[in-house]
């Protein structure tokens, strides 16, 4: 399945975003996020299974694993936002 990040619902970005504020802290290239974190906390199912069927992340009962087109695209997310605040 392509890896095709054109079109994605705002379930699916919404862990995008996620990641992105994680990029936009560490400075580093984001690989995986937390699915859920016990406290509550959880990615849309919804988004999770979108990015599944794309074939950009991979996920566990806790965790999303991205792809490389995945985590290139957290990269221009993250250049995004730096850039709406020029």
């Amino acid at each position: 399945m392509a890896s095709d990040t054109s079109g994605l619902s705002d379930k699916a970005l919404s862990i995008f975003a996620f990641a992105a504020y994680h990029r936009l802290l560490s400075g580093e290239r984001i690989s995986s996020v937390i699915r859920r974190d016990g406290q509550g906390h959880e990615a849309d199912p919804a988004g999770v299974a979108e990015l599944e069927q794309r074939g950009l992340a991979t996920a566990s009962e806790t965790e999303i694993r991205f792809g490389g087109a995945a985590e290139d695209f957290v990269d221009r997310v993250a250049a995004a936002i730096r850039g709406a605040s020029a």
